[in-house]
């Protein structure tokens, strides 16, 4: 990461901004990939749970995939609100209550006896996590120039397959490994085990996160200076309107569907995916970890090599339009696969690379189209199209297959179609105002 850091924040600045925001992303980066790997195996662990947790307390799939997507309910209705608190009281203090509240809640899930109490914690889970992706975006356009946000949303993006990478493993061996030691159950640990980080980087974001420049008591006068310039210089190159105002553009609504087709198509993928291996015969839970982690470690070159390509050539539509493409083509493939599981892998690969890349770039956009004043509100209404997305896409999964015959298949069929509508829609967006 040392190296990487380097390189992300120097390219496409002069020589002294290159070196700039080089200390400010040895500063920040690393910490924020830590805290939203975690954040994103808290969120779909329980994918891995599913395996063995259903079986022990008779869930069907319709109970999991509703389980699995009611933490989008309160997500949804608190992630505006939660970003304009943000906006108030600072990211630094609002980010730790996220982290601690949601890591407490996540190590509490092993609990669960029942449905009810299922449905409960995931929907607390929610609650607990809305506000944390789109407070992390606002915290990086604060301190980050656009011609740089490519190369720095790319390596936020990244920690989603690191996540993976780890997280696959890491839980597969657990639901094996620490089965009935100390009395609890293989995905009780899992839950325990996995949340409890985020109570301790909760607490650690009050002593390395700062809200801004003039907090920052190791920027020389100079380097505040510097970066208060860059931001008016931007400000005149965005167009400044309140989220009020915000509410009434095209732009925003549009960005938002495109967020609602990637969340839907990533996180339909994220919670079948053990489930969907396991059905193809990867045998033990174990094993189901380290497949999965495969599409996690192609997304990260994916990744990485799109958002420094979309910063250097200063193109963004095309750099979202054919990851999503490429992502709906990987569905189809893991649907058409008739339970081969090197098809499937394969498929699952692209889909989880494709989006992976999409994601990473599309939040190069709402920086370049919406205001200062509407950025905080306007960042956190598009991610709550993620928890839409995230709603529908499991729990239809999960209903289709316990009720529909092939349904799992046309559930998955009508992901890759909301995806290319998704691509369609990034092509109404004009060059001029985007590719920048």
């Amino acid at each position: 990461m040392s190296s990487d850091t380097t390189a992300i924040a120097s390219a496409g600045a002069s020589d002294e901004d290159g070196s700039l925001f080089a200390r400010i992303s040895w500063k920040f980066i690393p910490f924020i990939m830590l805290c939203y790997l975690f954040a994103y195996i808290d969120r779909v662990n329980v994918s891995f749970a599913k395996i063995s947790m259903a079986k022990d307390l008779q869930f069907s799939d319709s109970v999991y995939g509703f389980g699995a997507s009611i933490f989008f309910i309160g997500y949804f209705f608190l992630e505006v609100p939660s970003n304009l608190i943000l906006d108030r009281v600072g990211a630094r203090l609002w980010l730790a209550r996220i982290m601690i509240s949601w890591g407490a809640i996540s190590c509490a899930t092993l609990f669960v006896q029942g449905e009810v109490s299922f449905y409960i914690l995931r929907f607390l889970l929610g609650v607990a996590e809305a506000g944390f992706f789109p407070g992390i975006i606002y915290f990086l356009t604060t301190w980050y120039p656009s011609r740089l946000r490519g190369r720095i949303m790319a390596a936020l993006i990244c920690a989603i397959p690191i996540s993976g990478l780890i997280g696959g493993p890491v839980s597969g061996w657990l639901l094996d490994a620490l089965h009935q030691v100390g009395g609890l159950k293989g995905w009780q640990w899992l839950f325990l085990v996995e949340g409890f980080p985020s109570i301790l980087l909760g607490i650690a974001c009050l002593f390395i996160l700062r809200d801004g420049p003039d907090d920052a008591e190791w920027l020389s006068p100079d380097d505040r200076g510097r970066l208060k310039q860059i931001k008016v210089e931007e400000a005149h190159a965005t167009p400044g309107h309140s989220f009020r105002d915000a509410l009434t553009s095209l732009a925003l609504w549009k960005l938002t569907f495109i967020y609602f087709s990637l969340g839907a198509g990533f996180l339909g993928i994220a919670f079948w995916m053990p489930t969907l291996l396991k059905e193809a015969g990867a045998g033990s839970n174990t094993m189901i970890g380290l497949l999965s982690a495969i599409p996690h470690l192609f997304s990260i070159v994916v990744i990485i090599g799109a958002g420094w390509s979309s910063d250097r050539f200063r193109e963004r539509r095309l750099h979202l339009v054919m990851p999503i493409l490429v992502g709906a083509l990987g569905i189809v493939i893991a649907v058409k696969s008739s339970g081969d599981l090197t098809t499937v892998l394969i498929g699952l690969t692209m889909g989880v690379a494709g989006i992976s890349s999409a994601i990473a770039t599309f939040w190069t956009l709402p920086g370049l189209v919406l205001g200062a004043p509407a950025l905080a509100g306007g960042l956190a209404l598009i991610n709550s199209a993620l928890a839409l997305g995230g709603f529908a896409a499991p729990f239809a999964i999960g209903w289709l297959r316990d009720h529909v015959v092939d349904g799992g298949m046309v559930a998955l069929h009508t992901l890759a179609a909301i995806l290319v509508l998704g691509a369609v829609m990034v092509l109404t967006f004009s060059g001029r105002v985007v590719n920048r």
